[in-house]
């Protein structure tokens, strides 16, 4: 249900739907390593196992199902499939949900701990 509060609109539940199955993905540590490699910028797979230290076929399922979910596309470069986020948002949300927690961590280690702890 569509409302305001507190000058914020509410958002539709297919709306929350699509935001809980994106987050769903990126629940997976593998996948949002992926993400996180490709929002500092394009590359192939076997740079991207490289970088995210995954074995080609589990990175090329990963990139399979980020791509089916709409967030990476790929183009054909040669013989080459070249990976990248077309989404200015996701990119945004990565950075900044990685980036906090990175920073948190290096400050205070507690509530990065409590988050595992807690099986979140």
């Amino acid at each position: 249900m569509e409302g305001n509060t507190g000058g914020f609109v509410e958002p539709s539940d297919g709306v929350l739907t699509e935001a809980a199955a994106v987050f769903g993905l990126l629940a997976s540590p593998a996948r949002l390593h992926l993400m996180w490699a490709l929002s500092q910028g394009e590359s192939d797979v076997t740079r991207l196992a490289d970088r995210v230290g995954g074995a080609l076929p589990a990175v090329s399922q990963h990139l399979a199902k980020l791509k089916l979910a709409g967030l990476v596309r790929s183009r054909r470069e040669g013989r080459r499939q070249i990976y990248y986020v077309d989404d200015p948002d996701i990119v945004t949300v990565v950075r900044v949900a990685v980036g906090q927690l990175t920073a948190r961590s290096r400050q205070v280690p507690g509530p990065v701990r409590r988050l595992r702890e807690a099986g979140v």
